[in-house]
């Protein structure tokens, strides 16, 4: 996985990591701020291992929150980490990525087609023109 929420190891607080292949990032109250854009893409989740569904979501979105110093930063993502960030702030609020899946996507896959479904994730983000590729880990005070 490229993402957890604290609630997904049994913790009550409301805290995400995440690492798309720039560095570990964690905020802590994460609030989504603005969301724009839209991307269709196969995800999955640590809690349901071997279930993968397409689900729609924001292209880009803005997340305010505060850092492990207890600052409050604005972390923008796009594409791969925009879903992330998404994904993991819906599990702070009790929603799981089949909630928002198109229904007729949800399958059970071996670990080999996860393995090949988490490339594909990373091929499409690889894609990406250069300067879209470095964006998603800005982080503003």
């Amino acid at each position: 996985g490229v993402g957890l929420a604290a609630p997904q190891i049994g913790a009550s607080l409301r805290v995400i990591v995440w690492d798309v292949g720039e560095g570990v990032g964690a905020l802590i109250n994460p609030k989504i701020t603005r969301r724009s854009g839209s991307q269709i893409g196969p995800e999955g989740c640590l809690s349901i291992p071997g279930l993968q569904g397409e689900v729609a979501r924001p292209d880009r979105v803005t997340v305010r929150g505060l850092d492990r110093s207890g600052n409050e930063v604005r972390i923008t993502g796009e594409g791969l980490l925009a879903r992330c960030l998404c994904h993991e702030v819906d599990h702070l609020d009790g929603v799981l990525f089949v909630d928002r899946a198109h229904e007729s996507t949800l399958r059970w896959v071996a670990s080999t087609e996860e393995d090949d479904l988490q490339a594909e994730l990373a091929e499409r983000q690889a894609e990406a023109p250069e300067e879209e590729a470095r964006r998603p880990m800005r982080v503003r005070g």
